[in-house]
């Protein structure tokens, strides 16, 4: 089993360094707001690779693979929910009206901050097949649905480290002082990928409807 579990660690360690919304949001906000916005955004993802194990281990390949109508679903929910992010950012840059690209208002609440990492993750198409991915994996390793929740606790700690590092790193002074020179660009740019990305998930629903 801590075989299985080191081999299926490794993957998700790939999947999660990877670029991606996740790390988007982490880093718009570390820049755009504050340290402490973007940790709060990394404990929401942290709490959404619980609740991604909690399903793999319920079974959430199989009913993927059953019902491929709910991958499509979350293309669309979750490519129109980075579409609006991406949308208001690119708003606020050219009106001048904010320097945060997440929220459009002055004070971001931890818990806005929280439920957006949370939201991010669980509406991520990437991660419902990734998790699909490893849920058969760790099934056809053997493991039991008792065994295959146990890994929670290391995707949790895997995202934490992970996305609390780029949430570091996007927050230091040298970071954070180039996006108050240039926040509009940067602005621009993070607006540009988010809507970028809610876009071709909106497009991959739209082919996924077509027979």
């Amino acid at each position: 089993m801590l075989e299985t579990y080191f081999i299926t660690l490794v993957g998700l360690i790939a999947m999660q360094v990877s670029p991606g919304p996740n790390l988007v949001a982490i880093a718009s906000a570390a820049m755009g707001q504050s340290r402490k916005s973007a940790f709060l955004i990394t404990l929401g993802i942290a709490c959404g690779a619980i609740i991604w194990v909690m399903l793999a281990a319920l079974g959430i390949g199989a009913i993927v693979e059953s019902y491929p109508i709910i991958l499509t679903v979350m293309k669309f929910f979750g490519g129109g929910y980075l579409l609006w992010i991406g949308i208001k950012a690119m708003i606020a840059a050219f009106k001048g009206e904010s320097m945060q690209i997440s929220q459009l208002d002055k004070v971001v609440s931890g818990w806005a901050s929280w439920r957006r990492g949370l939201f991010v993750v669980l509406t991520n198409p990437k991660a419902a097949l990734g998790w699909t991915a490893i849920a058969s994996f760790l099934f056809g390793s053997g493991l039991s649905a008792f065994e295959v929740a146990a890994f929670a606790p290391l995707a949790a700690l895997s995202a934490m480290i992970i996305y609390g590092t780029y949430a570091f790193l996007f927050s230091t002074q040298k970071a954070v002082h180039t996006y108050q020179r240039f926040w509009r660009i940067v602005e621009c740019i993070f607006g540009s990928l988010f809507g970028t990305m809610g876009a071709n998930l909106i497009f991959s629903g739209v082919r996924d409807l077509k027979p």
